[in-house]
């Protein structure tokens, strides 16, 4: 069982002690992010599932090529440096 109470002094904790995260963007997410739109409406895009969106931004499958192809134009590598750099 979680307890969240816990987890949440722990992240005090490590915000305290100068503990730095690290998130990698995924492209989708920056695509979405970069476009603005709600989950089912850039899902839309590809004509995918929003939880198959899901699965992409949070790293548990990769777009295949053509919906990869289609992520690259919406998320140019100037926006992907933009990114890395925050």
């Amino acid at each position: 069982m979680r307890h969240i109470g816990e987890e949440v002094l722990q992240a005090i904790r490590d915000i305290n002690a100068g503990r730095v995260f690290h998130v990698e963007v995924t492209l989708a997410t920056e695509a979405q992010l970069k476009r603005g739109l709600s989950p089912a409406d850039f899902a839309a895009m590809p004509g995918v599932s929003v939880r198959t969106l899901q699965d992409w931004e949070q790293g548990r499958h990769e777009p295949s090529g053509a919906a990869k192809a289609l992520l690259e134009v919406t998320a140019p590598k100037t926006v992907r440096k933009v990114l890395a750099a925050a």
